[in-house]
């Protein structure tokens, strides 16, 4: 299990090493246009679970979303503290 912020360290990690296998670095490349259809998508998801397919898909589905929000941050150079000042 991992935190939020563990997560977004993790994924600064993958995307400083440029691996060209690991799938966040293609995503982060492919640029927000892309991260943001994934964005919508997954926000459908989270919508659709909850309605129709309890909590445990419900909490699967949030996670990918909150996964593609934070590539969505460092495609954006968006900082964590950024996100939290705001909250």
């Amino acid at each position: 299990m991992k935190t939020f912020d563990e997560l977004y360290r993790e994924l600064l990690e993958k995307t400083a090493s440029a691996d060209a296998t690991s799938g966040t670095v293609k995503l982060v490349e492919s640029g927000v246009h892309a991260i943001g259809k994934k964005v919508v998508e997954e926000a459908a998801e989270v919508w659709m679970a909850a309605e129709y397919e309890g909590p445990d898909r419900t909490a699967e589905e949030i996670s990918q979303l909150l996964y593609h929000l934070q590539v969505m941050m460092i495609a954006s150079k968006i900082t964590l503290d950024d996100v939290y000042r705001r909250l």
